[in-house]
C-alpha cells in the first residue's frame, strides 16, 4: 500500500473567527483521519522516535493500537510514560523532538505523533467510565513543590509506585504554567483540570495557596515526615530590558499579562482583575510566550498587534505552527528590530510623577545579523541612524524568565548557578541531601515536555533512594 507522503492537516477554526474568541484553535483529528494518519507509521525496529521523546513514550506501540481501533489501549500505553497525555498532545514541540527523528520524515513528512497522542487522550477523556485506581501505599512520603509540568509528572510517577505524595502549589489552582501561561485557545483549562484530577485519583494530594519559603520551608517539610522533596517551582521571575519607560502604565511582563488573562479570566466582560484591552500592542520577543501574548492581545480586542524581535524569521525560537497561526490571524511581525525606549505621556491626574504616565509608543532601531555568538546564532548588530517609532498604548515584554529566588534563599545547602537555577546532577539530585529539582527552576524557561522529563528522572532517583529498588 502506498504511503501518504504528507501528514494529515489538523482541522482548525478559521483565522478570522478564532482571532476574536478564546476557544481552542486546533479542533483535533476526527476518528477517520486519526486512523489514516496511524497507517503512515512504519513501526521501525530501532524506534528513533522514542529516543526523541523526553519521557520515552512507546510511540509505535500506541500508534499501532490506534491503527487497530484500540483507542483506549493506545491511551494506556501513553499514560505509562506520561502523566499529562492530553496536554503534551497539544503543546509539545514534536517537530523538534519525536517527529524530528521519525524515519518516514527522511523522505516524506513525519507521522503526526503529537496529533495522534492528542486523539488518544481526548478519546479516553470522552469515553472512560472508570476512574484511575490508587495503588497500595508503600509507606513512604514525598513532598513536591510546584504543581506545574515537572512537579505533576514527578508526583504521578511516584504515586503509581505507591508513594504518598503531597504537591504544594503557590497559586490557587494546580497546573503551573499550564494554567497561568498557556492561553485557553491553545490549551483549554478543562484539559489541565482533568489531568490533575486523574493524578488525584491515583492518590496525589494537592495543597494550593502554599508558598514554600514563606508558608512553609523545605526544612519544615522534612519535619512533617516527608522523606524526600522535589522542587519544581518553575521560573516565574520575569526579565526586562532595562530601557527607559518600562515603569509606564501599560507595560506588562508576559507573565503578568498572560496570568491576568488565563488564570484570572480578565478576558471576561466583567473581570475581577483589570487588564488593558484594545488599542495597539507591541510584544517584545520571539518565543512561544511572545506568540501567546500577541494572540491573546488580539483576542482581547486590540486593533493592531506587533511582534518585535531582534533577529530574522529563521532564528525565531517559537514553534513554527504558532508563528503560522499568528501570521494567519494578522499579527504584524517587525523582525530585525530592537526596542530602545518606551515612550509615554504624563498622567494628567498626577503630572509631577512621570512613572504614573501611560504608554504612547515604542522607539526601535533596525538590526542586521553579524557574526555568530557563543550559541552559534548570528549576533544582531544595530544599524546606525535607523531609529523609528511605533504608536502603541500597551507593551508586553516576553524576553524570558528566571527562577524565583525565594526557595534558594530559605533553604540551606542548596547550590545555584549564576542565573539562579538550582544545580542538580544527572539524576536530578541537588547539593542538599534528599532534595531533588527539575524543570524551569533548574534550566530556566524551557518546554513543558523537557520539564516533564526532568520530573520523571527525579521520580526514578527518589524511588531508588527510598526503596533501594533499581528500575
Amino acid at each position: 500500500m502506498a504511503i501518504n507522503p504528507k501528514k494529515h492537516e489538523m482541522p482548525t477554526q478559521a483565522p478570522e473567527v478564532r482571532a476574536r474568541n478564546f476557544q481552542e484553535v486546533a479542533l483535533g483529528y476526527p476518528m477517520e483521519i486519526a486512523l489514516e494518519e496511524a497507517k503512515r507509521c512504519l513501526n521501525c525496529k530501532n524506534r528513533p522516535c522514542v529516543a526523541g521523546c523526553p519521557v520515552n513514550i512507546a510511540i509505535p506501540d500506541f500508534i499501532g493500537q490506534i491503527r487497530e481501533g484500540n483507542f483506549e489501549e493506545a491511551y494506556q500505553i501513553i499514560s505509562r510514560s506520561s502523566s499529562l497525555p492530553a496536554v503534551c498532545g497539544r503543546v509539545c514541540p514534536q517537530e523538534t523532538q519525536c517527529e524530528s527523528k521519525c524515519t518516514l520524515g527522511i523522505k516524506f513528512e513525519p507521522v503526526g505523533i503529537g496529533r495522534l497522542e492528542r486523539f488518544a487522550a481526548d478519546w479516553h477523556n470522552a469515553h472512560a467510565q472508570e476512574k484511575a485506581k490508587a495503588p497500595a501505599s508503600n509507606g513512604h512520603r514525598v513532598a513536591v513543590v510546584g504543581a506545574g509540568p515537572s512537579g505533576l509528572t514527578c508526583a504521578g510517577d511516584l504515586a503509581k509506585k505507591g508513594y504518598q505524595v503531597t504537591v504544594y502549589e503557590a497559586l490557587h489552582t494546580a497546573g503551573g504554567v499550564l494554567v497561568y501561561g498557556i492561553p485557553e485557545f491553545r490549551l483549554p483549562k478543562s484539559i489541565v483540570s482533568r489531568e490533575v484530577e486523574t493524578l488525584k485519583e491515583l492518590g496525589v494530594q494537592v495543597e494550593t495557596n502554599v508558598v514554600i519559603g514563606k508558608t512553609l520551608t523545605v526544612d519544615e517539610l522534612f519535619g512533617m515526615g516527608f522523606e524526600a522533596v522535589f522542587i519544581g517551582s518553575g521560573a516565574g521571575l520575569p526579565n526586562f530590558m532595562n530601557i527607559p519607560g518600562e515603569a509606564l502604565k501599560g507595560v506588562y511582563s508576559a507573565n503578568e499579562f498572560l496570568t491576568r488573562s488565563n488564570l484570572m479570566k480578565a478576558y471576561q466582560e466583567e473581570p475581577h482583575t483589570p487588564i488593558m484591552k484594545g488599542g495597539k500592542v507591541a510584544v517584545v520577543g520571539g518565543g512561544n510566550v511572545a506568540m501567546d501574548a500577541a494572540r491573546t492581545a488580539l483576542r482581547l480586542g486590540a486593533e493592531k498587534v506587533y511582534i518585535i524581535y531582534r533577529r530574522s524569521m529563521e532564528e525565531l525560537p517559537a514553534r513554527r505552527e504558532e508563528v503560522e497561526h499568528a501570521e494567519e490571524e494578522g499579527i504584524d511581525f517587525r523582525l530585525l528590530c530592537n526596542p530602545v525606549e518606551i515612550l509615554g505621556f504624563e498622567n494628567p491626574e498626577d503630572p509631577r510623577d512621570p512613572k504614573n504616565g501611560f504608554v504612547s509608543g515604542i522607539r526601535c532601531v533596525r538590526m542586521e545579523l553579524g557574526e555568530p555568538d557563543a550559541s552559534g546564532r548570528r549576533r544582531p548588530v544595530e544599524i546606525p541612524g535607523s531609529e523609528f517609532e511605533l504608536e502603541v498604548n500597551t507593551v508586553v515584554m516576553a524576553i524570558g524568565t528566571s527562577p524565583n529566588p525565594l526557595i534558594k534563599n530559605t533553604t540551606e545547602g542548596l547550590e545555584v548557578n549564576r542565573r539562579g537555577g538550582i544545580i542538580v546532577n544527572e539524576e536530578g539530585r541537588t547539593s542538599r541531601e534528599h532534595v531533588y529539582a527539575g524543570g524551569d527552576t533548574v534550566t530556566g524557561a524551557a518546554t513543558v515536555i523537557s520539564a516533564m522529563g526532568a520530573g520523571k528522572l527525579a521520580a526514578k532517583a527518589i524511588h531508588e533512594a527510598l526503596s533501594g529498588a533499581m528500575t
